[in-house]
Formats: C-alpha cells, sequence, structure tokens
C-alpha cells in the first residue's frame, strides 16, 4: 500500500494541475464562506450551489448579515436546495457565532457541537479556512477511500465510517491542508466518481486496491435498498375574488419546515372539516392531475384541488400562518420546489384563461 506521504505528493502534484481553483467559495476564503458553501454542497451538485452561494453571499455577506436576517427571507435564497433544515440550522448557527462576537469556534468539538455541523463539514472549515490539519469524510472522500482500500460495506454503517475515518487521518497532511482538503473532493467528483470512474488518469490508480481486484463497479456498496413508501396528499388551490391563492406557513420542523406552502390534506373529509372550521364556504373543489415528488424516504403523490372561496372577507385567517398571495409575488416566497412549480402553472392558466 502506498505510504501516506506518498499519497499526499501525488494527490497534492495532481491537484496543482487539475484541481478546481475557481469556484465562488475557492474566493475570499474565510471560515463563514467555507461554511456556507460546505453546507450548500451536502446532497447537492457543484453546479446547481454555485448560483445559489453566489446569491446567498450577496444578500448575507458575513456571518452577523444572516443571524439579523429574518428566517423567512433565509429560506427564500435557499427554496430550490432542498433539504430545509440546512437553511433553519445555518440561520440559527449563525446567531450563535454572532453572539461569540463573530468568532468561530477553532476545535472540531466546539464546531461540531453547533447545529448543522457534523464532523466532516468542521474538518473543512478548519482545514481549508484555517490551516489546520483535520482530516474529512465528506461522500466524495468515502468513495475514494473505500475504492482505495477496499473497503467493503455501506459507508453510513457505523463500523464502515470508523474504519474510513482512521484512514483518512492517516492520511491527512500537517501541510497544505487546505489543498489537501479540497484535492480529496476534487479528485471524488471529477475523477473517483460513482459511475464510471477515470481510473486511467487517477494518480492514486497504481495502488488502488479496488481498481487491481476489479471492484471499482461494486465499491463503495450502495445503502441496502428498502421500498421506499408512498403518502398520498391533497393541496389545495383555494382562489379570492381578487385572483390571489392562500398559502399556509409549516412548521419550522419536518418537511418543508418553515417554508410556505398549500394548506394539506390527507383526505377529502379533512378538506372540508377544515372549510367548515374557518367558515370558508366554497363552490364544488376541482380535482386536478395527480402528481409525485421524491424524498430520500418517501413518494409523495399528491393532488392539487381547485376551488375559489366564495366569503372572502369574512374566513377566519390566521396571523402570520395563513395569507393571501397573488402571481406576482410567488416567485419572492420561500416555496418547495413542487409548489412552486404547481402555483407557476396555475396562475399560466389562469392569465392564458382571462386573457
Amino acid at each position: 500500500m502506498m505510504p501516506p506521504e506518498q499519497f499526499q505528493q501525488k494527490l497534492l502534484a495532481w491537484f496543482d494541475v487539475h484541481g478546481r481553483k475557481d469556484l465562488p467559495w475557492q474566493q475570499d476564503i474565510n471560515p463563514y464562506r467555507v461554511w456556507v458553501s460546505e453546507i450548500m454542497l451536502q446532497q447537492t451538485q457543484v453546479a446547481s450551489v454555485i448560483g445559489y452561494f453566489q446569491r446567498f453571499m450577496s444578500r448575507f455577506p458575513t456571518v452577523q448579515s444572516l443571524a439579523d436576517a429574518e428566517l423567512d427571507e433565509v429560506l427564500r435564497h435557499w427554496a430550490g436546495l432542498g433539504y430545509y433544515a440546512r437553511a433553519r440550522n445555518l440561520h440559527k448557527t449563525a446567531q450563535l457565532i454572532a453572539a461569540n462576537q463573530g468568532q468561530f469556534p477553532q476545535t472540531v468539538e466546539e464546531l461540531s457541537a453547533l447545529p448543522g455541523i457534523g464532523r466532516s463539514t468542521a474538518g473543512a472549515i478548519l482545514s481549508i479556512a484555517c490551516g489546520q490539519s483535520q482530516p474529512i469524510l465528506d461522500g466524495n472522500v468515502k468513495r475514494v477511500l473505500a475504492r482505495f482500500h477496499a473497503v467493503h460495506g455501506w459507508t453510513g454503517d457505523t463500523r464502515v465510517a470508523t474504519q474510513l475515518w482512521a484512514i483518512s487521518a492517516q492520511y491527512t497532511p500537517q501541510r497544505r491542508t487546505g489543498d489537501f482538503t479540497q484535492a480529496m473532493m476534487d479528485l471524488g467528483a471529477t475523477l473517483c466518481s460513482r459511475s464510471k470512474p477515470r481510473c486511467n488518469i487517477c494518480p492514486l490508480a497504481e495502488s488502488c486496491l479496488a481498481k487491481q481486484l476489479n471492484l471499482t463497479s461494486q465499491l463503495p456498496e450502495p445503502k441496502p435498498r428498502k421500498a421506499l413508501p408512498v403518502k398520498q396528499l391533497y393541496f389545495l388551490l383555494l382562489q379570492n375574488n381578487r385572483q390571489q391563492i392562500l398559502l399556509e406557513r409549516r412548521p419550522l420542523t419536518g418537511i418543508w419546515g418553515g417554508l410556505w406552502s398549500l394548506p394539506e390534506f390527507a383526505d377529502l373529509q379533512g378538506f372540508h372539516q377544515w372549510c367548515v372550521q374557518r367558515d370558508y364556504r366554497i363552490g364544488p373543489p376541482q380535482t386536478l392531475p395527480s402528481q409525485r415528488h421524491t424524498f430520500s424516504h418517501y413518494h409523495l403523490d399528491y393532488t392539487p384541488l381547485q376551488a375559489i372561496v366564495q366569503n372572502p372577507n369574512n374566513c377566519v385567517m390566521e396571523a402570520d400562518r395563513l395569507v393571501w398571495y397573488n402571481g406576482s409575488e410567488i416567485r419572492s416566497l420561500g416555496l418547495p420546489a413542487p409548489i412552486m412549480r404547481l402555483l407557476l402553472h396555475y396562475f399560466e392558466d389562469q392569465y392564458d384563461q382571462n386573457g
């Protein structure tokens, strides 16, 4: 097996020539920018993150500006990236750091204690922004190391993860820590990809056990599959006499936490009870074609219900939770991606029908 020093030398030599160095978060490096980028890059491709990161930094250039912002605005700038707990935790952690005179903790233990920051993210912040020798183990690095050492098993398993952390620490250098961290992530993202890895130009290929054993297509092993359950809901497109749609703010916890969405119901009986409780007198609802949105742990099959309220001035409203919005305001709200698409199509159809 290749000694750690040789591993580091080969990887850094490759990074110096082929590594990515012009990504937005690689400019004006500081703990805040590295932290935001690392959170955005969780579960999300680099190409998708670039625009979001630039817009986010334009609006929230410092940890203090993020801490001072309203959560609704933070969620609005996050809308479309998914996994919205990441945005809520960003906001919460920014407030904690701002309360500490804007100073980021300087140890993995202290950083990992903050909402939304795990051990690997803490290591990335400290290595890239602070020059500390800290290992990381994000998805790309797991794949590189699992193949290089032919580690079998799902990388999310505690036993396998412990083994990979030890390997990552073994290879992490004392110098050029930021470049090494970025190089490991780049190698996994560009050469040692999930499918069709380009072993022929990989700087580590000569000692890669997965390549030697012809296991690159099998490692790392996927998470044991379970059939995703299916959840069914109705979403209410309730329109008033001003062509506005009723939106409801979701609870801060759970799916789409803190975002604006459409009132939802498990069945039509629940929908009718909701209307009666709030004195919403409506005409017969029209059922629109059902659609599917897939989360990481279940499929959501939803059926839009289109209806018109006949007594909009007498409806019971709930302050800061139920609000009427028109089509021109939709794009400025923090909305889940499928709800945004549904509303945009709805208002486009209304515009076409009304000329």
